[in-house]
């Protein structure tokens, strides 16, 4: 059976989120292998637009005549991944989210593996983060990424190796507790361990982009990507978790 089969509960355990900006191509066939991946589990499905200017709204509203548990939100203006992550987050009936891109990269194939290391790792295991193996960017952009990891990961030792898949299933509860700013989703993994949670990783194979040109480029995320860092530095350094006894 499978979720196109019967209508979505009021409260699913899982919300899959998913931010796009012009992924018109690439929605029907996201759609269909979500479908195929989650087949053992009712979800719900939340679109976000982004501020398309192609047919991406159209394409979601045609998938959403035979699907009940598809729900689309819309930025009238781009506001970014990270705010669309936040308006699905908030948007979210499940205990879990179900994070990944827009544009194919991503297979949702993936997804059982990672809410099952969610579901045993317990209750403090705050999220479970893909990690790319045979990437299929440009070797300028490969560097970039081990550079961007190399970086962060010294400066906030959040011990994850790949913070640019946008594969992730994270618990809602604890991500709705993040500060949130525009470029959060690069850094989860650190605030969340800021948090007092533990992080998971699962290997995952990466794809071509489907249809469609990236939205990032090296100059247009590098100085802000630092100054990130340094916010996100400040943040954790500040952080104090006191532990709380209940006092009958």
């Amino acid at each position: 059976m499978t979720s196109a089969e019967f209508p979505a509960p009021a409260a699913p355990r899982l919300s899959v989120v998913i931010p796009v900006k012009d992924e018109a191509d690439n929605i029907a066939p996201l759609i269909a292998e979500i479908d195929a991946a989650l087949s053992f589990e009712p979800f719900e499905l939340i679109f976000i637009d982004d501020g398309s200017t192609d047919a991406t709204l159209a394409e979601l509203r045609k998938a959403a005549e035979t699907r009940p548990y598809l729900r689309i939100f819309r930025h009238e203006k781009a506001a970014g991944k990270s705010a669309g992550v936040e308006t699905g987050a908030w948007a979210a009936r499940g205990e879990l989210l179900l994070l990944l891109d827009g544009d194919g990269q991503n297979n949702p194939a993936y997804l059982p593996e990672m809410v099952r290391a969610m579901d045993e790792g317990g209750a403090m295991v705050g999220m479970v983060q893909g990690e790319r193996q045979g990437r299929k960017d440009t070797r300028f952009k490969r560097f970039q990424s081990r550079l961007a990891n190399r970086l962060r990961n010294g400066l906030l030792n959040d011990g994850s190796r790949d913070t640019g898949c946008g594969l992730k299933v994270v618990r809602r509860e604890a991500h709705l507790r993040l500060p949130m700013f525009d470029g959060q989703h690069r850094f989860m993994a650190a605030l969340l361990r800021r948090d007092g949670y533990d992080i998971r990783t699962v290997k995952v194979v990466d794809r071509d982009r489907w249809h469609g040109v990236s939205k990032y480029g090296f100059w247009n995320r590098l100085w802000v990507g630092i100054a990130d860092m340094a916010g996100v530095f400040w943040l954790i350094r500040r952080r104090r978790l006191p532990k709380v006894v209940e006092r009958g």
